[in-house]
């Protein structure tokens, strides 16, 4: 009598409950190494935001700061102007970028001159594309809060200087 050739069910079973051992630990992992990565680059958009509010402020003193975040930007090809300044990309001055909401709001206008502004950041979806609210203001510091599920970009410097200053 010849003996079949190929793998009993049992065998199969055991490599099947293997594999899915193996993915119940590597994906929580893969999910927090998402989460940092866009927790990084939503630190580093802000970061982009405070230069181009500076640069802003310099290239057009008689408005200071920028009103909104679209103010910082423009379509390409983009022509610098007070609605337009060029000075982020596209997607950024859109709102949205690696899962993360931004917006910046000047304010405190001095004979029509904004000499503050706030920038803030917020995860798209809470506990999926990040955990903290990141914020910074003309001082430059970065500040981070715990997150929430629905919360929305600080956009006032009291609400920013609340928060907890990023080392």
């Amino acid at each position: 009598m010849q003996k079949d050739k190929g793998f009993s069910l049992i065998e199969l079973l055991i490599v099947v409950a293997i594999i899915l051992i193996i993915a119940a630990i590597a994906i929580p992992n893969l999910l927090r190494a998402r989460i940092a990565a866009n927790e990084s680059s939503a630190v580093s958009a802000v970061r982009t935001i405070n230069t181009a509010e500076v640069t802003y402020s310099t290239s057009f003193p008689t408005t200071g700061y920028a009103g909104t975040l679209p103010n910082l930007g423009g379509a390409t090809p983009c022509v610098p102007a007070i609605a337009t300044g060029c000075l982020l990309d596209s997607v950024l001055s859109a709102g949205n970028k690696s899962g993360y909401t931004f917006a910046a709001v000047g304010a405190n206008a001095v004979n029509g001159v904004n000499t503050t502004y706030t920038a803030g950041a917020s995860p798209v979806t809470f506990n999926q594309s990040g955990v903290r609210n990141f914020c910074s203001n003309e001082d430059g510091v970065l500040r981070f809060d715990p997150g929430a599920a629905g919360s929305a970009p600080v956009t006032t410097t009291a609400a920013c200087q609340a928060f907890t200053v990023l080392q």
